[in-house]
């Protein structure tokens, strides 16, 4: 199977609303569920103008993308943060992998950003293991942060700071 990371295009949000919205996706993410089309697709508009989305395309199919949320305010320029979804028929056949890889390049090598930042929540085994596969460190856990599945739990800050040369 081939990945190919590229920039979202519009006739991508049906495919990027079904992975947003999936009852297995939801309980990961920051959105409760059932939003829909419309304000899913308002989203990710209002954030365009201060975002960059990847996507992974595998045999014409989206299965995945990655938002890099640029900051707006003078002196964070160098602050980017990340929110990554692979749809769960997808997971584990590299995607994730690839669609961080592209946002790490994007942001080290055009970008200039030097610190990306992410939200992941404490129990989400699998994707701590893959941010810190690309050197996204624990800095500090936010308890009671959200309420998922009827109760409420933590999340850990993780950043990765670029290298200095």
């Amino acid at each position: 199977m081939e990945i190919v990371i590229r920039v979202s295009r519009k006739e991508d949000m049906e495919r990027i609303v079904e992975i947003f919205d999936h009852p297995d996706v939801v309980p990961e993410s920051s959105q409760h569920p059932y939003l829909g089309n419309e304000k899913i697709s308002f989203l990710f508009a209002t954030a365009a103008e201060r975002s960059i989305v990847l996507v992974a395309e595998c045999d014409g199919q989206i299965d995945g993308y990655i938002q890099i949320g640029l900051n707006h305010k003078p002196r964070s320029k160098h602050v980017a943060n990340l929110g990554l979804a692979v749809h769960p028929k997808a997971q584990g056949k590299g995607i994730g992998s690839a669609l961080i890889a592209a946002a790490i390049d994007q942001a080290d090598n055009w970008l200039n950003i030097v610190r990306l930042e992410l939200d992941v929540y404490t129990d989400n085994e699998r994707a701590i293991s893959l941010y810190k596969k690309y050197g996204f460190e624990v800095e500090g856990e936010s308890k009671f942060a959200a309420f998922k599945n009827g109760e409420y739990t933590s999340l850990f800050k993780m950043a990765r700071i670029r290298k200095q040369i």
